[in-house]
């Protein structure tokens, strides 16, 4: 099976695209063809300068245009990954590619989403709230802060005196472990999904 592209869109560290652009570095059923970014000083972009990957640095004005959209699709994504990106995505870009965008949402759904809700921002609220567990969610993406069809959820256990950070490290763990594997078995699947017909 050829290698199939797959785009990031990332606001920040990068944390997840590395994990991605590592984990497919070895198996090969993938590769990073693109990363996607409204930040200049975010470190997602050094990460696509170490590993030759190019990159759109993007603004609002120019999110919304058809000529984003026609460099986006471009590269022919087999999907796109949300990864810690924090605008909402137009609604041309889910036409363009109904069903194949995703994100990551370090929380467990439906609980602690929604817009302003992202970060530190949501490890704070599950604190203070006193659960027991939080988790991540990978999901499809809508037109909506994260809404769409649960892919998968993972959990951990808060621990006593659990801080904002101690938490972040266990999420983090979650996501770089279970994000590019979900990917691999979305690009299995459809892959068996194609050659039955």
């Amino acid at each position: 099976m050829p290698s199939v592209p797959i785009v990031i869109f990332a606001s920040g560290r990068g944390s997840n695209a590395a994990a991605i652009i590592r984990y497919f570095k070895t198996n090969g059923k993938a590769h990073v063809a693109l990363i996607v970014c409204n930040k200049a000083t975010a470190g997602v972009l050094d990460i696509a300068a170490q590993n030759n990957i190019p990159y759109l640095l993007i603004d609002r004005e120019s999110f919304e245009t058809p000529a984003f959209l026609a460099a986006l699709s471009s590269y022919q994504p087999a999907w796109i990954v949300l990864a810690g990106f924090l605008w909402k995505v137009p609604a041309s870009v889910l036409a363009a590619f109904p069903g194949k965008v995703i994100n990551i949402h370090p929380a467990l759904l439906p609980k602690y989403g929604g817009k302003g809700m992202y970060g530190t921002y949501v490890h704070q609220a599950v604190i203070n709230a006193a659960e027991k567990h939080s988790g991540i969610t990978i999901h499809l993406a809508n037109e909506h802060y994260d809404e769409g069809d649960v892919l998968l959820q993972a959990s951990c256990f808060l621990s006593p005196g659990e801080t904002s950070a101690s938490l972040a490290a266990k999420i983090a763990g979650l996501e770089h472990y279970y994000l590019p594997r979900t990917l691999e078995y979305l690009i299995q699947s459809n892959n068996e999904n194609t050659q039955a017909f």
